[in-house]
C-alpha cells in the first residue's frame, strides 16, 4: 500500500478548502509564520477539531507572554484522544501496544483495545469524582511508562483536574521540589519497577512523599513488584491519618458508560511539567488543554508523518521515561487516533549484561511503523555494533525519530545502512528538537524533503524560529543565516506556557496603560501583567521574543526551498540528559549535603557529533581529599536524590569555585571555557570575587584540547 505523507493531505487541503499553493516548504512555512490566524484555523479545520461553542477568534492578542488563542471555544484533550474508539475498535485496532521487561523476555506484547481503554478511562474519572476531585484540583503521579499511566491521565484530564508526573527512578528530593510546589490532593504511586532486570522498592519513598505533601489526602497504588495483576496494595509501612490508601487495580475493574469527558475553555490547565534553570526550584510550568491538543496533533501529524492508524496501520512508539516531555508526545499519539507502543524498562537490557537490541527487538514484536528514542541510544547502538534489520523483523518500520541532544553524523550513516530499507530508500530519520517548556518542537523534519547528515530538515509550521545575534540597546538581536546564534521564535504558539505555577505577577514592562491583560491585570493601571520568573525564564534577554536557551544555525537550501538546522547544545547552564532537563541548583543541594563538601559547580557539555559530558567540581573542607570511596559517595548521593542519568561523569577536586562579585557560580564561563571558547572573551577578571580561580579551569581546557 502506497504511503502519501500527511502533510501533502494537508496541502491538498488547503489548495481544495482555502485555494492556497505554495512553490516550495519555504513558502509554506513563510505563510505559516506571517499569517498566524489563517494558519492555525486551518489546523483546526483540517483535524476537524470539536467544540459545542465557536471560537470568536482564533488569536486575540498576539503578545509574548499572554498569547490568547481560540477564546470561547471548548475542548478537552481526553475527548479527543476517545472520539473514535468505536471504529477504531470495529476495524481491529489496539489503543495500546505493551512490554516491559518480563514480557519482552517471553516475546510477547499485550495490547489495551480503545473500547477498554474508554471504559478503564471513564472508571477512574468516576473514582477521583467519588473523593471530591474537580476541575482545578492537582493530581500528581509517581508511576511508569505502562497502560495504567495513561489511563490515569486522561481521566484527569476528562474531569478537568491538573495532571503532574514523575518517574519513579527520580529521589524524592527531585520529586518534592516538583510536586510541593502544586500541592495535590491525590498521588497515584507504585510500589516500585522494575529496570535492567532489577526490582527496584519505592515504597519509601512513597511514605516520605505522602509525608511531606500534607495536601495530600488520597494515595492510589499500583502494585508492579507483586505481579500486575495482585490487588495488594502494600504501602510498607503507616500512613499518615490524613491520608487513605485505595487499590488502582480495582478501580479499574468498575464500569461506567454513561461517563462523558467534561468541555472546558481552550485554556483550561492540562499538566504542570517541570523544566529546570540554573537557580531556584524547578520551573512548574502550565500548558492548556488546546494548546497541548493542537500543537500535538500538527507535531506528530504533519512533521513526524504519524495519521490516524484507521486506513493506515500507524503505530507509534517513542522510548520515554514518564520524567521526559517525550512520554506526554507519544501519548499524544492518541490525540490523532493512533496505535501507541509502550515499552517500560531498561533500553539497554540487564545491567550486568547490556543489550543494545532490546528495544529493536520490542518495536519487532510491537509492529511499530514509527520508532523514536533518544540521541544518545542511537550513539550507544553504534558502539555495541547493533545492526536493527538482522535482529528481528522490523518490515513494518518506516521512519526513525531523535531527539533529547545533538545527533552525531555518524548515526546519520548509522541508521541508513543498519535500519532497513523502505521502498529501496534509506529509512527516513526526522530529528527534532524543542522542549518541555511549551510541549512541542521548533525544528523537525518532513518525509517530503531531503534529508543531510547532521542536520534537522526544516523549522515546524506556525513557529516563527530564527538564530538571533546578542541583543542591541534595544533588546533585538540581528536575524542570523548559516551562523549560529540564539534560538530565539519572535511569535506565539498555542502551547506556550500558560503560566509558571505561583510565579509572582508584575506590569509587563512592554505593556500600555489600558491594554487588555493576556491573563490578568494590575488593578491599579489596568496594564498587563506577567510572572515574573516566566519573564526572566525566557523573555529577559530579547524582551517580547521567546529566547529558548539553545544554539542553532539555520542552514538554507535554496535547491530544494526548504531551510534545515543544526542545534549545537544549551546556551545556558542548564543539565540537559539524555533529552531531561534539571537544574544545576537540585544537584548542588544533593552534592553538598555531604558534610566533606563546601562548595560545588557542575558544567553539562554537549558536543555536536560526541557524547555530553558532565564533569563536577567540588571543594572539600580542610582535612578531606577525592579518593574514589568520596567520589562514589558524591555519585550515589546525586543517583538517589534526582535520577541515575543526572550522575556526572567524572569528579574533580578544586581549591576554590569561580564567582562573580555578587556571589554567583560561573557555570556559563566554566561551561563556553571547556568547549574551547578563548578566556578573555567569557572570563571578565575585574567582575570576579576570586579571580585567581580560573586558573585550574583555564589549564583544564587547554589539556583537554590538547589531548582531542
Amino acid at each position: 500500500m502506497s504511503h502519501e505523507a500527511q502533510i501533502t493531505r494537508y496541502q491538498h487541503f488547503l489548495h481544495e478548502q482555502r485555494g492556497l499553493q505554495f512553490a516550495d516548504y519555504d513558502a509554506l512555512w513563510r505563510w505559516s509564520v506571517t499569517d498566524l490566524e489563517a494558519f492555525w484555523s486551518s489546523i483546526w479545520q483540517f483535524f476537524d477539531l470539536q467544540s459545542p461553542t465557536p471560537y470568536a477568534r482564533v488569536l486575540g492578542d498576539e503578545r509574548m507572554p499572554g498569547a490568547r488563542w481560540f477564546e470561547g471555544a471548548q475542548v478537552n484533550y481526553a475527548q479527543q484522544a476517545l472520539r473514535h474508539v468505536e471504529a477504531l475498535h470495529a476495524a481491529g485496532h489496539p489503543a495500546i501496544v505493551f512490554a516491559d521487561e518480563p514480557l519482552l523476555a517471553a516475546g510477547r506484547v499485550e495490547s489495551l483495545s480503545w473500547l477498554e481503554l474508554r471504559a478503564q478511562v471513564a472508571a477512574c474519572a468516576r473514582a477521583l469524582q467519588g473523593l471530591g476531585v474537580m476541575r482545578g484540583d492537582r493530581v500528581c503521579a509517581y508511576l511508569p511508562n505502562r497502560p495504567e499511566t495513561t489511563v490515569v491521565f486522561l481521566a484527569c484530564a476528562s474531569l478537568g483536574a491538573i495532571w503532574s508526573l514523575c518517574s519513579p527512578d527520580m529521589g524524592p528530593v527531585a520529586v518534592l521540589d516538583r510536586f510541593r510546589q502544586i500541592e495535590p490532593k491525590v498521588l497515584f504511586a507504585c510500589d516500585g519497577y522494575r529496570y535492567g532486570g532489577v526490582a527496584h522498592d519505592r515504597r519509601g519513598v512513597v511514605r516520605e512523599l505522602v509525608g511531606q505533601l500534607p495536601s495530600v489526602s488520597h494515595l492510589v497504588l499500583q502494585p508492579l513488584l507483586g505481579g500486575v495483576a495482585s490487588d495488594a496494595v502494600d504501602p510498607g509501612g503507616a500512613l499518615p491519618g490524613r491520608c487513605a490508601l485505595h487499590s488502582l487495580p480495582q478501580w479499574l475493574r468498575q464500569r461506567d458508560a454513561a461517563f462523558e469527558p467534561e468541555w472546558l475553555p481552550f485554556d483550561h490547565p492540562l499538566w504542570v511539567v517541570y523544566s529546570s534553570g540554573t537557580t531556584g526550584l524547578p520551573k512548574a510550568i502550565v500548558h492548556g488543554h488546546g494548546g497541548v491538543m493542537i500543537e500535538g496533533l500538527k507535531l506528530n501529524t504533519l512533521h513526524n508523518d504519524i495519521g490516524p492508524t484507521l486506513g493506515s496501520g500507524e503505530r507509534y512508539h517513542w522510548y520515554s521515561s514518564t520524567g521526559w516531555i517525550m512520554w506526554n508526545c507519544q501519548v499524544g499519539g492518541l490525540l490523532g487516533s493512533t496505535t501507541i507502543c509502550l515499552f517500560d524498562g531498561s533500553p539497554a537490557g540487564a545491567s550486568k549484561a547490556p543489550d543494545w537490541t532490546t528495544l529493536w527487538r520490542f518495536a519487532a514484536l510491537s509492529k511499530a511503523t514509527f520508532f523514536g528514542a533518544g540521541a544518545a541510544f542511537y550513539a550507544s547502538c553504534l558502539k555495541a555494533g547493533v545492526s536493527p534489520k538482522n535482529v528481528a523483523d522490523l518490515s513494518a518500520l518506516r521512519a526513525l525519530g531523535s531527539t533529547g541532544s545533538p545527533l552525531a553524523n555518524e548515526c546519520y550513516r548509522w541508521a541508513w545502512d543498519h535500519c532497513p530499507k523502505v521502498d529501496g530508500r534509506d529509512i527516513w530519520l526526522t530529528a527534532i528538537s524543542g522542549g518541555t517548556d511549551f510541549a512541542g518542537a521548533f525544528i523537525a523534519g518532513l518525509p517530503t524533503l531531503p534529508m543531510v547528515e547532521g542536520e534537522m530538515q526544516c523549522r515546524c509550521l506556525g513557529a516563527a524560529v530564527e538564530a538571533w545575534s546578542e541583543p542591541d540597546a534595544d533588546g533585538r538581536g540581528r536575524s542570523l543565516i548559516d551562523e549560529v546564534g540564539e534560538l530565539v521564535c519572535t511569535r506565539p504558539l498555542p502551547s506556550m506556557p500558560l503560566r509558571l505555577w505561583g510565579d509572582a505577577e508584575e506590569a509587563d514592562p512592554l505593556g500600555a496603560d489600558g491594554a487588555v491583560p493576556p491573563r490578568g491585570s494590575s488593578p491599579a493601571s489596568g496594564r498587563p501583567v506577567v510572572g515574573r520568573r516566566l519573564h526572566e525564564s525566557y523573555f529577559d534577554m530579547y524582551p517580547g521574543f521567546w529566547r529558548h536557551g539553545d544554539w542553532i544555525r539555520i542552514v538554507p537550501h535554496p535547491a530544494w526551498g526548504a531551510s534545515g538546522a543544526i542545534i549545537y547544545g544549551r546556551s545556558d547552564a542548564t543539565i540537559n540528559r539524555h533529552g531531561v532537563r534539571m537544574g544545576t541548583s537540585e544537584l548542588y543541594r544533593a552534592v553538598e549535603a555531604l558534610p566533606e563538601v563546601l562548595d560545588s559547580l557542575v558544567v553539562d557539555l554537549e558536543y555536536l557529533g560526541r557524547e555530553s559530558w558532565m564533569p563536577l567540581f567540588v571543594v572539600l573542607r580542610e582535612g578531606h581529599a577525592l579518593d574514589d570511596a568520596l567520589a562514589a559517595r558524591i555519585k550515589a548521593a546525586v543517583r538517589a536524590a534526582l535520577s541515575p542519568r543526572h550522575v556526572p561523569n567524572d569528579v574533580f577536586q578544586v581549591a576554590a569555585i569561580p564567582r562573580t562579585l555578587s556571589g554567583k557560580k560561573m557555570e556559563l564561563p566554566v561551561k563556553k571555557l571547556l568547549m574551547g571558547a578563548d578566556p578573555a572573551s567569557v572570563l571578565k577578571r575585574d567582575a570576579m570575587a576570586n579571580a585567581d580561580s580560573v586558573d585550574w579551569f583555564i589549564a583544564l581546557a587547554r589539556a583537554r584540547a590538547a589531548a582531542g
